[in-house]
């Protein structure tokens, strides 16, 4: 992100105070560069739905950092927008999580989300059998990505996920009490509620944490309004499985209608959009295409060796 940093240019927009921050899932980094092209503003990779979308493996813990690491350094370097990476449960003890902190950093994430539920037991957002982690534990995970960040990278975004609320060793006092700790005593960037059961429990968590606080869709009925995330005094909204959902029709319905068509399938779909075009995402920022392979060979063919000939 030329001389800001990617942590830098997220800490701006979480600090708007009238305009909401809306976070959304990039798939890939072919799929992130149409996103930056159409004013995305900040991406999440999850370790289940974009990084398993790669390995087809499910979001009960078997990705490993490296890998998660790899597929978000690959999306963060292809855009302008900053990027956070799901960090799990920090992929081991508290040196592990300085190494994944570092390894972030290194790759040019904006920040990374780390979870307090437990590393053996692992499961998937609003999966039954959640627990969380005794709450010294999971401070002493937060204290230790925190002390790690300030060591290189002041400006890159600690984020803590909370999943107490349905957690079967918790309860709805316990998940304030964490969120209040994860701010306070670890001094996370910003915490974010997993579930919320309603609007008034969202207005609850908020009142009892000063900073950055957000929440998912949770057991609400519905995904909330940018307006109505202002109102309940946030400025920060997670909708990251959009994205998804939109490519999976739109490839399923393509694909029914060519197994029932074949190429009149492509001729209808190429019909159907010459007049409206789309985006078709070139190299990235650091993808170097073919024109700047182009103009490499052209100016290393012209060095002069005829000094070097006898």
């Amino acid at each position: 992100m030329n001389a800001q940093t990617a942590g830098s240019r997220l800490r701006q927009l979480m600090a708007r105070k009238e305009k909401v921050l809306s976070v959304l899932h990039p798939p890939s980094a072919a799929l992130a560069r149409i996103m930056d092209q159409t004013s995305c503003e900040a991406g999440f990779v999850g370790t289940g739905s974009v990084v398993g979308s790669y390995t087809g493996l499910a979001d009960v813990g078997s990705l490993s950092m490296p890998e998660c690491v790899q597929v978000a350094g690959w999306i963060a370097q292809s855009v302008r927008f900053p990027v956070i990476m799901d960090g799990d449960t920090g992929h081991g003890g508290i040196m592990a999580v300085r190494r994944m902190v570092r390894e972030c950093i290194r790759a040019g994430l904006a920040g990374v989300r780390i979870d307090d539920q437990p590393l053996e037991g692992k499961r998937r957002t609003q999966t039954a059998g959640i627990e969380v982690v005794p709450v010294e534990q999971a401070v002493a995970r937060y204290r230790a990505a925190v002390e790690m960040r300030d060591e290189l990278d002041p400006s890159f975004v600690i984020m803590a996920q909370c999943y107490a609320r349905d957690a079967t060793n918790s309860s709805l006092d316990d998940t304030i009490l964490r969120l209040r700790a994860y701010r306070e005593a670890a001094g996370v960037d910003w915490v974010q509620l997993e579930s919320p059961h309603s609007l008034e429990e969202i207005r609850q968590c908020r009142a009892s944490v000063d900073g950055h606080f957000s929440f998912m869709k949770g057991k609400l009925p519905r995904y909330l309004s940018a307006q109505e995330h202002l109102e309940l005094g946030t400025n920060l909204a997670w909708y990251p499985g959009f994205t998804h959902h939109v490519i999976w029709a739109a490839l399923g319905d393509f694909m029914k209608a060519f197994n029932e068509k074949g190429m009149a399938a492509w001729d209808e779909f190429e019909q159907a959009r010459r007049d409206d075009p789309y985006i078709i995402p070139g190299p990235g920022r650091n993808g170097e295409g073919a024109e700047k392979q182009a103009e490499l060979e052209a100016r290393y063919q012209a060095i002069d060796l005829s000094a070097f000939r006898r």
